[in-house]
């Protein structure tokens, strides 16, 4: 049983099979008996196995060292297959390990020292069949290193290409997750905000009249239970789209409306106890569905907002149309030290950016203690006037 540390790789075994094939050729008579290397002469033929041994660490002096073998045994009158068969494997290695550039010089200089030593050799026969064979050989050997160094480098470029498709894909799963979590805020903030405000200055105004207007407390708690019972409405049509496998933007259960709800959204505020003076026009023209539910939670963001920092309970809301696009505006009175955190509000910025995404234009203004939230929607391009 082999332990593990003596368990043979793919390399150890090419260069043991390497080493075999230079020592028979340098021992074995090749072509015939008056090429083969005997006494002293055996150590110039059996060196090219160091060379093929050391190869992978240093090619070049590999093949210098096998080039030289070659080189000192054509001087003597004798053919070297070993060293030729070294000169090839090392020509493998130098354009395998080194690149296309190297490689190609080494084996074109490795082609020549082979092309002239098997000259020497044959007495002069340079364009013998054997020498041009020899040769060859050194250069199919260069050919067969440059095609494993590309294929090597193709198959590194796929798995980079796959590593790379793999980080993308799971960027883009991430960033999908992080639009989708930023789409539930929104609509959840869009459900239960202004009725969360509408719950919190009714339930304060129920505590303040208890004793003194007990009628005044009784409608603020009608109003907390009706705006409980919205809020809870609301959120469980938002559970119902958010598990459906078909998100509508025309879906019943979508937790906004377009402008035609206006009329409740405003009675809702009104019952609430604000004072809002709304001005629009009988006739606009026909926004897109995405449009007409961000022209909705435009007013109702803005209404939001006055019912938690106005400081009149007092608004007015106008809508008119452009002959591009619908405007909108909503006006209330603010206290200016509080103007810069109701810009900055969470509702506001998500709100920037629904107007945003349907190509339309939003802008806040603070002046005279009046704050403005003004937004543009752009109408079908069939319908501008």
């Amino acid at each position: 049983m082999a332990r593990r540390g003596t368990v043979w790789s793919g390399p150890r075994i090419r260069d043991a099979v390497a080493v075999l094939l230079v020592a028979l050729f340098a021992l074995l008579p090749f072509p015939d008996e008056t090429y083969r290397a005997r006494g002293a002469l055996l150590i110039p033929a059996l060196l090219p196995v160091v060379a093929v041994l050391i190869r992978r660490r240093v090619p070049l002096i590999a093949v210098g060292l096998a080039a030289a073998c070659l080189s000192v045994l054509a001087s003597v009158g004798i053919l070297a297959p070993s060293a030729l068969l070294a000169l090839s494997i090392c020509a493998f290695a130098v354009v395998d390990l080194h690149g296309r550039g190297v490689g190609l010089s080494t084996v074109i200089a490795a082609c020549g020292i082979a092309f002239a030593a098997n000259g020497v050799a044959l007495d002069g026969a340079f364009f013998d069949t054997t020498a041009l064979q020899f040769v060859l050989l050194v250069a199919l050997g260069g050919a067969l290193g440059d095609a494993t160094r590309s294929r090597r480098e193709f198959a590194a470029a796929m798995t980079e290409r796959a590593e790379q498709a793999e980080r993308t894909r799971d960027d883009e799963a991430r960033r999908r997750v992080a639009e989708e979590r930023v789409r539930i805020a929104r609509d959840l903030h869009d459900v239960v905000a202004h009725q969360i405000a509408v719950i919190s200055l009714n339930a304060g105004v129920a505590s303040s009249a208890l004793s003194e207007r007990p009628e005044r407390a009784r409608e603020a708690l009608t109003t907390v239970r009706q705006a409980s019972r919205t809020v809870l409405t609301d959120i469980g049509g938002l559970l119902s789209m958010l598990r459906a496998d078909d998100r509508d933007a025309d879906d019943p259960l979508a937790p906004a409306g377009g402008l035609a709800d206006l009329d409740a959204l405003v009675a809702r505020f009104r019952r609430a106890g604000l004072r809002l003076d709304v001005r629009m026009p009988d006739a606009l023209p026909p926004l897109s569905p995405a449009r007409d539910r961000v022209a909705y939670l435009v007013i109702q963001e803005a209404l939001t907002n006055v019912h938690k920092h106005g400081t009149g309970r007092a608004a007015t809301v106008a809508v008119r149309s452009a002959p591009d696009a619908v405007l909108i505006g909503v006006a209330n009175p603010v206290v200016a030290t509080i103007s810069t955190e109701v810009r900055s509000g969470h509702g506001l910025r998500g709100l920037r950016e629904r107007v945003a995404a349907v190509r339309g234009d939003l802008r806040m203004s603070t002046g005279r203690g009046v704050f403005s939230l003004e937004a543009r929607l752009p109408v079908e391009p069939e319908h501008a006037a």
